[in-house]
């Protein structure tokens, strides 16, 4: 019998307040969520904050309705501060009314009368630029506003201020990073899209005007990231490259040559996600430096507390989501200037103005500080764990493949940044035989997106990432192309014993 109990639909992962992810325990239960069928939404009170809407975000919404009716049947879109807000009033082409509730929380009224189209665009430009408010920002206007009590309680960091917060993470990181870095060349961001999103920005800012302004998007990458690439570079149908072998070094060189002088950055995963391949980043590094072009890494799969990307990046962008905020209870990410950097001079400014768009919620990082000192503690037991994990995988019968950090593909890569050799991550992809849905709905771990928390999660990626994908003929060709399987499972351990993982693993595929 599984140490782990089964968790029904919608209940948040962890049961906390602004917990960040949610059950989706069954497949139909994913293909509901993706198809927005009511009879599954409807369990839905939270879930990960870019793709559903929080209550307390749409308690204020209902709260700005009441007070003032003009705005019935209007959609509101709460933004994390003033500049986010004009922003997006911006991209959906200066439309709708901006309502400022306080310095963290803005909301953009669109017409009664917009379009289907007009409202998608507004949801998806706050997606892809994690600009969204905060869920504790919310939560305290609410409390201001007279219409909740009080704000849950939750542990908080011990410093006298939210600045002494702030100051800790970034020397935190800046300690792990090591380099001598800075931890002024640290900018915190809301979330780990905010940071990718503010280092493309700051990248444009310093290459458009040397007429570079095309990027090229290396391997296959997270959602929001490919979307960036895709719908902001300023020409995307010139703009936009893709260059889907991360091992295929000679072929990205062609591609460089192609367009040399062009391309103004590559954004790459170091490990991908899903897939976890780990490109020759020393080589990769050299050849973006022999061209000129600035080199975007984000090592959240795997984190900077395992592995050492710091000297081959200009800019790295890192959620702190995973890893640092282990209790799962907080969106929040980071942006880093590489000091060696050749463009380092002229990206600090960019960068400096790119992060400051969406602004930061000072108790979302008082709570991060509670919680980053625990990292290397975590780390070092899910790095215990996730070795043999993949080896049980790797050994059953019912497993078709096992994709992590030390798959035979690029273990090597991987290794030359891996801070200790034991610095494998939690992530582990795999595919099994036979019908997915058998095994999905069998299985008693935590079912649900996100990783790198405390608590193991498993998720079937390509439903919740791509599902446009995964249910038509061509996207499933895109798919092979790229060398994913559409019912590729993604697997984040955490800190449960390893014993009870591989009990959970090995019921649901008996």
């Amino acid at each position: 019998m599984s140490a782990f109990v089964p968790l029904p639909l919608g209940k948040r992962i962890p049961d906390l307040l602004h917990g960040i992810s949610c059950s989706l325990p069954t497949m139909r239960s994913v293909i509901g969520y993706e198809e927005k069928d009511p009879a599954v939404t409807a369990h839905l009170t939270s879930g990960y904050p870019r793709f559903v809407v929080h209550p307390l975000l749409r308690d204020v919404v209902d709260a700005l309705t009441r007070r003032d009716p003009a705005l019935t049947g209007r959609p509101l879109w709460l933004a994390a501060g003033p500049a986010a807000a004009a922003a997006l009033r911006d991209h959906v082409g200066s439309i709708g009314d901006l309502i400022p509730l306080s310095p963290f929380l803005t909301a953009l009224a669109l017409p009664a009368n917009a379009t289907p189209e007009l409202v998608n665009t507004a949801r998806r430009y706050l997606q892809h630029t994690g600009a969204f408010a905060s869920s504790r920002a919310a939560e305290d206007w609410l409390v201001s506003a007279r219409l909740l009590p009080a704000a849950e309680p939750e542990r908080h960091f011990s410093g006298s201020s939210t600045t002494a917060a702030a100051v800790h993470v970034r020397q935190t990181l800046a300690a792990t990073y090591g380099h001598g870095l800075a931890a002024a060349d640290i900018h915190l961001v809301p979330s780990g899209m905010a940071a990718t999103y503010a280092a493309f920005q700051a990248v444009n800012t310093v290459q458009a005007p040397l007429g570079r302004t095309r990027w090229i998007q290396l391997g296959w990458l997270y959602l929001d990231t490919i979307a960036i690439l895709q719908k902001f570079t300023a020409a995307p149908s010139e703009d936009y490259l893709h260059h889907s072998d991360v091992f295929d070094l000679s072929g990205l060189r062609r591609l460089l040559e192609a367009h040399r002088g062009k391309v103004a950055g590559i954004l790459a995963e170091v490990p991908t996600n899903p897939l976890v391949q780990t490109v020759d980043l020393p080589a990769l590094s050299a050849l973006c430096r022999e061209h000129g072009v600035a080199l975007v890494l984000d090592p959240t799969i795997a984190s900077p507390f395992n592995i050492d990307v710091l000297p081959h990046a200009d800019l790295v962008a890192n959620s702190l989501t995973k890893y640092t905020a282990s209790e799962g209870d907080v969106i929040l990410g980071a942006v880093t200037t590489n000091p060696a950097s050749p463009l380092a001079a002229s990206l600090r400014p960019a960068l400096a103005a790119a992060s400051s768009l969406a602004a930061l919620y000072p108790r979302d990082v008082a709570r991060l500080a509670a919680q980053i000192d625990a990292t290397p503690a975590l780390i070092a037991r899910i790095n215990t764990t996730t070795p043999s994990v993949a080896a049980f995988l790797a050994s059953h019968p019912r497993v078709t493949a096992v994709y992590w950090s030390g798959h035979a593909y690029s273990a090597s890569n991987y290794a030359a940044l891996a801070r200790t050799p034991d610095s494998v991550g939690s992530m582990i992809s795999f595919t099994v035989s036979g019908d997915l849905a058998s095994f999905y709905d069998r299985l008693r771990i935590a079912k649900g997106p996100s990783f790198g928390l405390l608590t193991s999660l498993i998720c079937p990626f390509m439903y919740l990432a791509h599902f446009d994908l995964v249910t038509t003929e061509k996207g499933r060709a895109e798919l092979a192309a790229n060398g994913i399987a559409p019912d590729l499972l993604r697997l984040s351990v955490g800190a449960e014993p390893c014993e009870d993982l591989i009990a959970a693993l090995a019921e649901a595929l008996g």
